[in-house]
């Protein structure tokens, strides 16, 4: 467990064996050519101006058909590439990724070589694409099998695969492009198969999921359903099938809610009431005894010490009720008075069903990693550093268990910490809780948020925070920067809101 989980009761888990950059002299460093011309890059890995202004009249000139405009932007391609990974090769953090989500209006031609050619020109040598949010799938219309509407759904466009056009011009310029997915967070239109209603996850108090986020556009499932786990096995498959270099899993966690509801501190505010959900957790019952306290409390909320006299009449030939990771001390036998129990073994309901709600995330997403691991593509995980914490007995209704993430997975903690325009110590705060939590072997890649250049929506430039981590853990081997919206807010609008021609 974290830090966040110490003098806390603790559930037993059941285990199984960028931007617009400021081009000063104080900020350039000598530039270096591995070709004759054209790779020019400053301190950050970065083109210089002039570099990227002849790549972008190439790239125009080739897409309007002129002379030997593509032999010569190709050439230019490979150019930057190798003077880029040269770069970053001995330039902290070795790996520098950026966060991108495509729209309808990036089919049109010339469009993904424009966005892959502006990641490079920041000197970024990996993009972790947006392959399947809110209740949308990065696959053409006519190669998607899934349960999911396609991102693609302009007439004409059915046979056009924008994931693996971006794999592809990404790799020729040098970029490794991961697809990054949401998990349990299914979105809306899965509500809209009627068949699909029991996979969605449900609270004590009557609510799904939907009924509990601001926008309606989140819909977090039900993670031990096996309709749910189908679905999204099926989805990952075709996104596999275009072999990306990397899969990253986004929202394993359930809902995130707000005020008072924000803590879960009694057993309906958990999303243990769909029916797999609590299949699961009657099975882990290992007596009779158990399981029927088990039904009680889910049913109630809490146990007397009637229900203890009860249930003692009731199977007398059982001594403790027991379910899984329950170990019973010498000094807490069935021959206490059952008022003297009841404290105790309230508690322990109550960590049971703490427990059982993380578990679910943690099988579902290693379910999701396997067939990735599978073809050898590297996964990982992407998570807030708090949303596993605890206030008293109570926990964070995110219930995201990422202190119990496999250390296989690279770690990509979202460390948007708002501390203010010139201050860093909250965001290396949240780093430094994952660094002293992970185990030695994990791979952590921070995601910053943020402009090169400039604050942004009360967060110090990206070249302040980059300093910040680099003094704090130069150990850190990658840093990701969300997002490319955020650093061409005018061309991501352009992209949003067009028609497709």
């Amino acid at each position: 467990m974290s830090n966040c989980f110490k003098n806390v009761a603790k559930p037993m888990l059941f285990w199984r064996p960028l931007f617009c950059v400021v081009f000063s002299t104080s900020l350039l460093i000598p530039y270096f050519r591995s070709e004759p011309a054209g790779a020019e890059v400053t301190e950050y890995c970065q083109l210089s101006p002039a570099a990227a202004q002849e790549k972008e009249n190439l790239r125009l000139s080739a897409l309007n058909g002129v002379g030997e405009a593509e032999a010569s932007y190709q050439r230019l391609l490979r150019q930057h590439a190798q003077a880029m990974q040269e770069c970053r090769n001995r330039t902290w953090p070795q790996v520098e990724a950026i966060w991108l989500r495509l729209y309808p209006c990036d089919v049109q031609p010339g469009a993904i070589d424009q966005i892959m050619d502006r990641i490079v020109n920041r000197g970024y040598n990996q993009v972790y694409l947006e392959a399947f949010s809110d209740g949308q799938v990065l696959l053409p219309m006519k190669g998607n099998p899934t349960v999911w509407p396609s991102v693609i759904r302009t007439p004409g466009t059915e046979n056009i695969d924008l994931l693996a056009t971006a794999i592809q011009k990404g790799r020729e310029r040098g970029l490794k492009v991961y697809a990054w997915l949401f998990t349990t967070n299914f979105g809306y239109t899965y509500s809209l198969h009627s068949e699909r209603k029991g996979a969605i996850a449900r609270n004590g108090k009557g609510q799904t999921s939907l009924d509990v986020v601001d926008n309606n556009s989140q819909l977090f499932i039900d993670p031990y359903n096996l309709q749910a786990k189908r679905d999204y096995y099926q989805m990952l498959l075709e996104i596999l099938r275009r072999r990306p270099d990397g899969v990253l899993f986004d929202y394993i966690r359930y809902p995130r809610q707000a005020g008072s509801d924000s803590i879960a501190t009694k057993v309906a505010d958990l999303w243990l009431y769909s029916e797999a959900t609590q299949e699961a957790l009657f099975r882990r019952a290992l007596n009779n005894k158990g399981l029927e306290f088990i039904r009680r409390f889910l049913s109630k909320g809490y146990i007397t010490a009637g229900d203890i006299a009860e249930v003692d009449k009731q199977y007398p030939q059982e001594a403790e009720p027991l379910w899984q990771g329950r170990i019973v001390p010498p000094q807490q036998q069935s021959i206490l008075p059952p008022a003297e129990r009841q404290p105790q073994l309230q508690l322990e309901l109550w960590q049971l069903a703490v427990a059982h709600a993380m578990q679910g995330i943690l099988d579902f997403v290693n379910l999701a990693g396997y067939p990735a691991q599978q073809l050898g593509i590297p996964t990982g995980v992407v998570f807030f550093p708090g949303g596993n914490q605890t206030v008293g007995q109570g926990y964070d209704s995110r219930l995201q268990p990422w202190d119990r993430f496999p250390s296989s997975l690279q770690w990509n903690p979202m460390a948007y910490g708002n501390c203010g325009n010139n201050n860093v110590s909250c965001i290396v705060s949240q780093v430094e809780q994952v660094l002293r939590t992970a185990k030695p072997d994990t791979q952590i890649v921070p995601a910053i948020a943020g402009q090169w250049g400039q604050p942004m929506e009360n967060r110090p430039s990206l070249e302040v925070q980059m300093q910040a981590l680099r003094q704090f853990a130069p150990q850190l081997k990658g840093v990701s920067h969300f997002s490319y919206s955020w650093q061409y807010p005018e061309h991501d609008n352009q992209r949003k809101f067009c028609r497709v021609r």
